[in-house]
């Protein structure tokens, strides 16, 4: 992940109850903070929330929050023990946004089955800044 010289990761392992969405946040907020990423918070910290509630709610056990990344690139991954894909839904009230929302805010996202389990990640980059040189 990354390009080694800006790259850090946390993991955290989450109780299987929604008050896990707000750790994940929280986590995912002193992360980005630390690591002085330069994307839009407000964007990971909606992809977090969906992808913690989408394991509470649609796969087993308690979910594992992995954040890597540094200043220019971000990314999530969400594990848990269910070995079944998620399946994107029909966006609304209903369903909600899930999937939608992290394909919308991320610049790729997936999904990997690993030993107990799967892991749905996805990858955010702040925009690019232009570089000036001296004349």
């Amino acid at each position: 992940m990354g390009t080694g010289l800006d790259s850090h990761m946390v993991e955290h392992h989450l109780a299987e109850e929604m008050g896990s969405i707000s750790v994940a946040r929280q986590v995912a907020r002193d992360a980005l903070m630390t690591w002085g990423y330069r994307g839009r918070f407000e964007d990971v910290l909606l992809v977090v929330s969906e992808m913690v509630t989408n394991a509470l709610v649609h796969g087993a056990g308690a979910p594992v929050l992995r954040i890597a990344g540094g200043l220019g690139h971000i990314r999530v991954e969400v594990g848990d023990s269910s070995d079944a894909l998620p399946r994107p839904r029909s966006p609304g009230p209903s369903d909600g946004w899930g999937l939608h929302v992290v394909e919308e805010l991320s610049i790729a996202w997936g999904t990997s089955l690993q030993e107990g389990g799967k892991v749905v990640w996805c990858d955010l980059a702040a925009p690019l800044t232009a570089v000036t040189t001296a004349d």
